[in-house]
Order: C-alpha cells, then structure tokens, then sequence
C-alpha cells in the first residue's frame, strides 16, 4: 500500500471493524459510510478525487450535511512523523501536504483537527512525491500499522471530542 494512502488504511480498517462497507456517491466524488459508536453516528468518507483534490469533496459533502469545519477529522499521511507514530492536531497550516492545502483552500478556514500518521521522509524534499508514491518496506509498513492500530484504541475517546485525553495518549 501506498504511503500516501495510510488516512485510507485507518478508515478502512474501522469500517471493517464496524462491519461497514464504503459506497460510492457520485455527487460527493467519493465513498462514504456511516458508524455508531459510544451512541454517536460517525461519517466516513473517501474522496475518491486526486488526494490533492479532495478538498472538493470534502466541501461538498460537508455543504450538503451542514456540517461545521470542527467536525471534520482528516487522516493523512505525515512525512515530518516516523513510520511507527500518530498525533493529533488542532487547526494549523497544511505543512506542504498538497491534500491538506487544497482542504483549507476549498473549506475557507484551518480549524479542523488532522490525525497525521507518520510515514518518515524520504531526505530531500526533491524526492517526497515519489516517496509519499510508493509503498513502504515491510518493516515501515508494519510499524505504520502498530501505529494505526493505536489511534484505534483512543477512537471511543476522539469521537466524544475528548481531544486533550486523546492527545496525551498519542503523544507520550
């Protein structure tokens, strides 16, 4: 699997949990499901866009929903983490992620919270794209994983919007 495509590993993984499958919706330019947990309704989605499109789709299904920015939670890859860690993050810049910028520019505003899962960095910034491109080595693949596998447990938590406890899990 693609670096790039770690925020897809997540989601997929908890819809599976969930015994969810994703459908695609046209009109939204991407797949979406829908989870209870903890008595609160959950929407996933995946912009079927070019990642660095997705703001598009995020914009329109968060228009049609009348959702707020704060309820937004993108997942993403994070070339500025090593593979193996997960942080939580309130509002902010999009840090050079082409998917991240095109949000913010789509969505008007930085105030929504990203769960960055840490894919490492290729060295030199010539190479990111081919790096975030390809798929990582077992072994960064496997501690990629441990880390998706740890923001899962604090989900219950991130759902309730209990963002500090979450944060203090993640980060020690």
């Amino acid at each position: 699997m693609m670096r790039h495509n770690a925020g897809f590993w997540f989601v997929d993984g908890l819809a599976s949990h969930f015994r969810q499958t994703f459908r695609f919706t046209a009109k939204f330019f991407g797949q979406e499901c829908h989870i209870e947990e903890e008595g609160i309704r959950c929407h996933f989605f995946k912009p079927t866009t070019f990642m660095n499109e997705s703001g598009l789709a995020i914009a329109t299904l968060f228009r049609y929903y009348r959702y707020v920015p704060e309820q937004l939670l993108v997942i993403h890859d994070e070339i500025d983490l090593p593979p193996g860690t997960v942080r939580l993050k309130r509002g902010g810049g999009h840090g050079g992620h082409n998917g991240l910028r095109n949000i913010v520019a789509h969505m008007n505003t930085q105030n929504f919270n990203r769960l960055r899962i840490g894919v490492g960095h290729p060295g030199h910034r010539d190479d990111v794209i081919d790096y975030v491109l390809s798929s990582a080595p077992w072994k960064e693949q496997d501690l990629i994983e441990q880390a998706i596998a740890r923001a899962y447990t604090v989900f219950p938590n991130l759902i309730k919007g209990e963002l500090v406890r979450v944060m203090n899990t993640l980060h020690e």
